[in-house]
């Protein structure tokens, strides 16, 4: 049975790795970083265990050593970690030609498959996935496959792939972690009352009565939203129980489904944005070396705003019968 803290686990053994790695080269903050990330990943369920049982002890260390990470973050200084040269990787890529998609490709394949099916498969009358979120149980499942096979379609030794995911984990730092934590943001402003405190600042500046002025604040709220928390999963519920369920949905009587996906998509323009959206903006710039952190920002922008203009107008003409 797969449950997802197998992956959890793995994940931990693989940051001790890249934490071992960095201390045999002297990297002193990064081998703190990644160690205390791993163990707060390792013992997830030990925490909640002891958590339930009334032993609040491991929570605290935990929050310690979560402020030792956000204290270790501002040492890590990117630095170059040596890989093949160029002319081997360009000889290796000539070689490989589209085979070097495979593993990519097998990623969200696997993933979708668990997700549809997983539900639906057991062996020997266990069925195959245990406890947790379907999609989250493949996309685990679904990156250790495509390492897997990366193995042999690349000729490398199994070793390589421990190796060269530590060197990019290292190119990009503390970035790394920016989506992961600001995916439970908005999670953690809807159950503070940020919803509810939008929803009375809009009504209080916009006219409520007028279904475009409620769809611009709409739209142009999860943009916001997104350029300040980095993510839009993160801004959507704050802005669809402040904007979008009292005003489109309940008062104007837009569909939900066309005003979700259309409104997810202008939160996207925002990604485009800002430099919070590390996994998008910040990370490239880091693997490419650029000399300017904000220099993919800066190519999205003609990008961003035109389709900003793009979705408004298809909400406003799609997500009302």
């Amino acid at each position: 049975m797969l449950e997802i803290r197998y992956f959890y686990w793995l994940l931990a053994a693989f940051l001790l790795y890249s934490g071992w790695r960095n201390a045999r080269e002297g990297r002193w903050a990064q081998a703190g970083f990644w160690s205390l990330l791993a163990v707060t990943f390792g013992g997830g369920d030990w925490i909640l265990a002891a958590h339930e049982a009334g032993n609040d002890l491991p929570v605290q260390l935990s929050g310690v050593a979560l402020v030792a990470i956000a204290l270790l973050a501002t040492r890590m200084k990117r630095e170059h970690i040596a890989e093949a040269p160029v002319e081997a990787r360009r000889a290796s890529a000539l070689r490989l030609g589209h085979r070097l998609f495979l593993p990519a490709v097998l990623i969200p394949l696997v993933t979708v498959l668990v997700a549809m099916l997983g539900s639906h498969v057991s062996i020997a009358g266990i069925p195959l996935l245990g406890a947790g979120s379907a999609t989250l149980i493949g996309l685990s499942l679904a990156s250790v496959v495509a390492a897997v096979v990366a193995v042999p379609v690349t000729g490398q030794p199994a070793a390589a792939a421990p190796s060269e995911g530590r060197r990019l984990l290292d190119t990009m730092g503390w970035a790394a972690l920016l989506p992961l934590v600001l995916a439970t943001l908005g999670g953690v402003f809807a159950a503070s009352g940020v919803g509810e405190a939008v929803a009375t600042l809009v009504s209080a500046v916009i006219p409520t009565d007028s279904r475009l002025a409620c769809v611009v604040a709409y739209g142009l709220g999860m943009v916001l939203f997104t350029v300040i928390m980095g993510n839009a999963f993160a801004a959507f519920p704050v802005m669809t129980a402040g904007i979008g369920l009292p005003l489109l949905i309940q008062q104007h009587g837009a569909e939900p489904a066309i005003m979700g996906a259309i409104g997810m998509l202008t939160g996207y323009c925002g990604t485009l944005l800002t430099p919070m959206a590390a996994n998008f903006n910040l990370v490239p710039a880091a693997l490419l070396e650029l000399d300017d952190p904000n220099a993919v920002i800066r190519m999205q922008v003609a990008t961003a705003l035109p389709l900003l203009a793009v979705n408004l107008v298809l909400m406003a003409w799609l997500a009302f019968p």
